[in-house]
């Protein structure tokens, strides 16, 4: 391995790449507990439309986020390939649940670029970056845009 082979292992982000519909979104994998199956959610009154509800992951119960609501797009229909991508968001266990999860990847400085100012406000929020891979534009969420200040899911 040469000199620039190792900087770019060490500068890479590490990212889990999933489907909502037919974008590619990414998440940081630092935040990534685990990646479970579709579960059905048991409902919670009063919660805001995209949380599908709460599961119980071992003993703890978490929320289920429908990201593709939360990013504004047409809510997921679970099949045997949709997903629920735990993660730690503020020091809180949340689900996420996804079309489906891609990959696990590496990607470097190069392929990471500025969003574009256009589209929702709230959307630009949740993205911090758009990244360039394999003919792919994956779009990279912010996961404590998920929660507003105090701690609770967003609405």
């Amino acid at each position: 391995m040469n000199a620039t082979q190792s900087d770019n292992q060490t500068s890479g982000l590490e990212i889990i790449s999933f489907f909502l519909g037919e974008q590619v979104f990414s998440v940081n994998i630092m935040s990534v507990r685990e990646i479970r199956g579709w579960a059905p959610a048991t409902p919670l009154a009063h919660a805001p439309r995209h949380v599908m509800g709460v599961i119980n992951l071992r003993g703890t119960v978490i929320p289920v986020i429908d990201m593709a609501l939360r990013l504004g797009l047409e809510a997921i229909e679970p099949t045997e390939r949709s997903a629920i991508i735990v993660a730690s968001v503020r020091g809180q266990l949340v689900g996420l649940l996804v079309d489906n999860v891609s990959d696990m990847v590496t990607v470097v400085e190069s392929e990471i670029q500025n969003v574009p100012e256009v589209g929702a406000t709230e959307v630009q929020r949740m993205t911090t970056a758009i990244i360039a891979k394999d003919k792919q534009m994956i779009s990279h969420l912010d996961l404590e845009s998920l929660l507003d200040e105090e701690g609770e899911l967003a609405a």
